[in-house]
């Protein structure tokens, strides 16, 4: 352990005293295979009431054992060999799971980062937020449903309602990651432990929920541990942080000398790879030229969803997921889609890949997919590929990577046995992988390995066109900017052009030429990268610039303007259409919605 990672500066809130949890040696061991090794070595701090400590670092860090440690909800064959966790006295390390119970929810809460593994799948969200207000609190089954339908608008879920009636599969992984923020908040505990709670929100929404926490700070004296991998949210919330590298602590102490004057290297490359916001006015590249036929284009393309049914089984309503949506992909251009859950940017990106009937006119290559058939479809699939969010669902566990990257050749009857095989080899070193690997499975790689061999995979076709839907928000910020290169460098060798889907304003503008925002369905602004980073035009891209931590402790933002009244929705009314946004040209391909 470094001299910088002993000692944890104290904190001017308060008094010595006032220590809600103190951690003292903690080591967490895992046993595999008859072999023990540590997880966690050695780990110390303090937290007062009414603080946030952020612990960062990338995967495999320890940053969430420590967290489950702390909640008693260790795997079987993981455990704590040494260490205390004192939350007012008591160690929580040593409770019996039937103590802890009365201590989980009421006295100490975590916000799981991934929430469909934390949701139940066959409750609604109703009877699961009610359950766990009712566990901890004599309420009435009345109360504890308007309790949770408050919670539940807290955290700005459009039409609570209707919402305590849906299940976690019937909600965007934003939409379920809010339910879990909401069904911690309501029990109003002593000691809040966030893992990677925004980690699947938009901007704006991370910035909203970040607000809720610091209220529930101030008007209850919460702490909070918040476990992350984005350094702006360090910055804009954390009064101290921990910076952890295989288990142990790197380096401690108040995040305003963290980053000002980071002692160790790793804490020095970790602040470096982070993308900030008005970095990408630095580049000056020309843009792609325009060409006779785009690699994709869209002109008044809507994709519909009808929902509901009456007595009689007619449906009743229908979601506008997109709605006369118009631009177009050039050879080699990375073009930018941005906005919120359930505007529409993913639905584009089936639609593009043709697997989502729409209606207008979408092309791929010059071919419009409306009138192909199934052959045709086929095809297009070797000039449109997807890189996904998580690259383990996209991968199949029980093959291996080189015959993961080989199969779409066999699909399409590419080359024969050996000229696939030395095509995979070529592609793993092409991501910086090497043909040795090709034998093993996905859960020998990490995270950022796992990518790489998606985009191994999406380059085997030689594709005009690879959609990337928020292909690098899971990953770490050194991770990220590892397979962000790499993706740039393979695009200047093969002329590949990107349609990048992402909610991280920050990557957008320091990856894509053109960018569209888009809003209930439809584009509200669209131009060069410089034009709406440098020129917004449109309130909601302000409001979306506006919402992006900024890793700079120093740097105090204005408080944000949260929206007020009920969140606008979709979906309406069959027979009843949305209004069309028009909009206007402000020169040189900068087009922004008309207000009313």
């Amino acid at each position: 352990m470094t001299a910088a990672a002993k000692t944890m500066v104290a904190p001017d809130k308060g008094a010595a005293n006032d220590t809600l949890l103190a951690v003292r040696d903690l080591t967490v061991t895992v046993r595999d295979r008859g072999v023990v090794r540590p997880l966690v070595s050695g780990l110390s701090f303090d937290l007062r009431a009414g603080e946030t400590l952020a612990i960062a670092g990338e995967s495999g860090s320890g940053k969430s054992i420590t967290s489950l440690a702390l909640m008693g909800l260790l795997p079987n064959n993981v455990s704590v060999s040494r260490g205390q966790a004192l939350l007012d006295g008591t160690d929580l390390l040593s409770l019996s799971e039937r103590q802890m119970r009365a201590y989980r929810g009421a006295k100490v809460a975590m916000i799981f980062q991934e929430p469909m593994t934390s949701l139940n799948p066959v409750h609604s969200i109703g009877n699961q937020l009610v359950e766990a207000i009712r566990a901890h609190e004599a309420l009435a089954l009345r109360e504890a449903r308007a309790a949770a339908v408050e919670a539940l608008r807290q955290v700005r879920i459009s039409e609570p309602e209707r919402r305590m009636a849906q299940y976690p599969h019937e909600l965007s992984g934003g939409m379920r990651q809010r339910v879990m923020i909401a069904m911690a908040l309501a029990m109003h505990p002593s000691l809040l432990i966030a893992d990677e709670p925004t980690t699947a929100l938009d901007v704006t929404v991370q910035r909203e929920v970040l607000d809720l926490l610091r209220d529930l700070q101030e008007s209850t004296g919460t702490a909070i541990i918040l476990i992350t991998h984005d350094m702006g949210v360090v910055a804009e919330c954390a009064d101290h942080a921990v910076v952890m590298k295989a288990g142990r602590m790197i380096e401690a102490g108040p995040v305003s000398t963290l980053f000002t004057a980071p002692r160790e290297p790793y804490t020095r490359d970790l602040l470096a790879a982070v993308p900030r916001l008005g970095a990408g006015a630095e580049r000056n590249a020309p843009l792609p030229p325009a060409a006779p036929v785009p690699v994709a284009r869209l002109v008044e393309a809507s994709v519909h969803f009808d929902i509901g049914t009456n007595f009689f089984g007619r449906h009743t309503h229908r979601v506008h997921a997109v709605e006369g949506v118009s631009f177009d992909i050039r050879p080699g251009e990375t073009f930018g889609l941005v906005g919120e859950s359930g505007c529409g940017k993913s639905t584009i990106a089936k639609a593009l890949a043709g697997l989502v009937s729409h209606e207008g006119h979408v092309e791929v290559a010059g071919k419009p997919l409306a009138t192909l058939a199934a052959q045709g479809r086929k095809d297009i699939c070797r000039d449109v590929q997807m890189i996904f969010q998580d690259p383990m669902a996209a991968l199949d566990p029980r093959m291996t990577v080189g015959d993961a990257v080989i199969e779409p050749l066999q699909i399409h009857g590419i080359g024969s046995v050996s000229e696939r095989r030395a095509r995979a080899e070529e592609l793993f070193h092409r991501v910086g992988l090497t043909s040795e690997q090709m034998s093993r499975y996905p859960h020998e790689f990490s995270g950022g390995q796992r990518q790489r061999i998606c985009v191994a995979r999406a380059l085997a076709l030689r594709p005009k066109l690879i959609i990337c839907d928020e292909s690098v928000s899971a990953l770490d910020v050194s991770v990220q900017a590892r397979v962000l290169e790499l993706l740039k460098e393979l695009q200047e060798e093969t002329h590949v052009s990107y349609l990048f889907i992402s909610h991280d304003m920050a990557v957008v503008e320091n990856v894509v030429d053109r960018l569209a925002v888009m809003y209930l369905g439809q584009i509200v602004e669209m131009g060069t990268r410089d034009a709406v980073f440098g020129n917004p035009r449109h309130p909601y891209t302000r409001r979306l610039l506006d919402a992006v931590p900024i890793p700079d402790p120093a740097r105090k933002r204005p408080p944000y303007a949260r929206p007020v009244g009920e969140i606008p929705s979709p979906i309406y009314p069959i027979g009843v259409v949305p209004q069309r946004v028009n909009l206007r040209d402000l020169g040189d391909g900068h087009l922004v919605a008309e207000s009313d």
